[in-house]
């Protein structure tokens, strides 16, 4: 390509270049039981059998929850998909109900800490209420609006929020600001895992979000006690006044509980005198959804992906760089053991610039004239996209930046870490940071090797998970194994695949046969895995 495509996030392209605190909305005071129960489940004993599935993320918060036992991820999860790029189960949801500081989230803490689970979701429906209006607003200013009603809440988001986290799907969950009582203009990004706890004093007031409950547990604690926690938060936390605490509860909050929370009871599988201080209750809790989780046990299958396509030829959407001298003759210089470190830093880089060259002449083009300097009219060619963002697969890939860089200007990149959990064999998201806006662009997703292409898998469907149309991802890799081909593009059959060269096999050990070695060791100096494994092909590049 004469011209190499030069993104930036925002000017247009160049002509020639492709660039590339539980609050509720106001609701009537004066209505009955009768009409406030009609959004509560019906019968009791209405189960649905309990489903498990996958992990969290969020932007704008860190993504550990450390305790005094151990460090909890909350920004990786197990695959939440097969071998064919679908969903295969859903998390194991849990809902906890209760009165106004009643200790919910204490208690949730405390089941996420004796679960020992390392991937979970804590959604909290205080991220949930509606905007108020201008009038609602003067009235919350003034504590005259009904914050514990369940018309407060935006039940439709909810909704439709703990749908996509239990399938796996990343979710935009909104940050409410109780000093406002408005909700604030970023909104944090959330991703399933294998619990999701879900806890709200109107957490059991809707019939389709109950359906979504695979345990119900309400927190029962003594009014006096929770009066004395209100006054304690609401006053050191939302910045509120004694006294407008005290009118808003006997106003709102008790007559709430007594209406609309306190019935709710009767719905729940486990109730929890005491809240946090029942420790005994709380064991039996874990106990259960170990047991759930157990038998819904998910695990990467490893097998499906190496015999699922044997025997086929090699797929359309697969792009092989012409395998010319010169480019034989650099797989040579990198894949001999002993090739020194520098000789293969420098070789690699060639053949990254190659295939970065290679890959970008997939992108769309368009027509389009140019004048020279002498005057005269050129007839040439357009990238038509918005921008390109390349996002790499840690730690090779990010090998492949600057190649990248230095064809395409002022490019975006994103990373994501995905690695391989020794005890389960299962690849899991660790981190992932993506530009904003990624959906609209075309993404160039780098690793060095595929072998399985059971985290390219994840990665492709990490940027699904963000809108990024399946046709507009490039998966570029400088070796791939024929296994890891077929796996990616079964999956998922619009994703172009790039390489420089395809290996037959893949060992035991699901290194790619003969191979390159594990690629980060090469580049970066460091010790090779125990086991000789080849790090990026089986855990964070596979």
């Amino acid at each position: 390509m004469a011209a190499p495509p030069a993104p930036a996030d925002a000017a247009p392209p160049a002509p020639p270049l492709p660039r590339p605190a539980e609050e509720s909305e106001a609701a009537s005071e004066d209505r009955s039981n009768t009409e406030s129960l009609d959004r509560l489940l019906p019968p009791v004993g209405t189960g649905r059998s309990p489903r498990k599935r996958t992990t969290s993320q969020c932007k704008s918060e860190p993504p550990l929850l450390r305790t005094s036992k151990r460090t909890i991820y909350t920004a990786g999860r197990p695959p939440w998909y097969n071998e064919h790029g679908t969903q295969s189960k859903e998390a194991f949801a849990i809902g906890l109900g209760g009165g106004s500081a009643s200790g919910k989230t204490t208690v949730a803490r405390m089941i996420i800490e004796a679960l020992d689970v390392p991937w979970v979701v804590l959604l909290s429906m205080d991220s949930f209420y509606k905007v108020l209006t201008k009038q609602q607003q003067e009235q919350a200013a003034h504590n005259n609006f009904n914050f514990d009603h369940p018309d407060a809440f935006d039940f439709d988001l909810i909704i439709s929020t703990l749908k996509k986290l239990k399938q796996g799907k990343s979710v935009k969950v909104p940050i409410y600001d109780f000093t406002t009582h408005s909700r604030k203009k970023d909104w944090k990004t959330l991703y399933g895992a294998n619990v999701i706890i879900f806890e709200g004093i109107m957490a059991f007031a809707d019939k389709t979000l109950l359906e979504l409950l695979d345990m119900k547990i309400f927190v029962d604690t003594d009014s006096d006690i929770r009066l004395v926690r209100r006054l304690r938060r609401d006053i050191s936390e939302r910045g509120r006044d004694i006294e407008g605490v005290i009118k808003q509860y006997n106003k709102f909050v008790k007559p709430a509980f007594d209406q609309y929370i306190q019935p709710t009871m009767r719905l729940a599988d486990i109730v929890v005198p005491r809240g946090s201080g029942n420790t005994v209750a709380i064991d039996l809790i874990v106990q259960h959804v170990h047991s759930q989780l157990e038998e819904r046990k998910l695990r990467w299958d490893m097998a499906a992906l190496a015999s699922a396509h044997q025997c086929h030829p090699l797929p359309r959407t697969l792009s092989v760089l012409k395998s010319t001298p010169q480019v034989r003759g650099m797989h040579t210089i990198i894949r001999d053991k002993e090739t020194s470190r520098d000789e293969f830093i420098f070789y690699s880089k060639r053949l990254m610039r190659l295939l970065i060259e290679h890959a970008l002449s997939f992108l769309p083009f368009q027509d389009c004239v140019v004048q020279t300097p002498q005057g005269q009219d050129y007839a040439g060619k357009c990238y038509s996209g918005k921008q390109i963002t390349g996002v790499s697969i840690l730690r090779a890939g990010e090998t492949m930046e600057p190649a990248l860089r230095a064809v395409c200007k002022d490019v975006r990149i994103g990373t994501i870490l995905i690695q391989t959990n020794q005890l389960t064999g299962e690849p899991e998201l660790h981190y992932l940071r993506l530009p904003k806006d990624i959906s609209d662009d075309h993404v160039i997703l780098m690793d060095c090797t595929v072998s399985t292409g059971a985290a390219a898998m994840m990665a492709v469907r990490v940027l699904l998970d963000h809108d990024v149309p399946e046709d507009k991802i490039f998966l570029l890799s400088l070796l791939m194994a024929e296994m890891g081909v077929h796996s990616v593009a079964y999956a998922f059959p619009r994703v172009k695949i790039i390489t420089t060269a395809v290996d037959k096999r893949v060992n035991d050990l699901f290194r790619i046969i003969p191979g390159i070695g594990n690629f980060g060791d090469r580049y970066f100096g460091t010790d090779a895995v125990p086991d000789g494994s080849d790090e990026e092909e089986v855990a964070s590049t596979g």
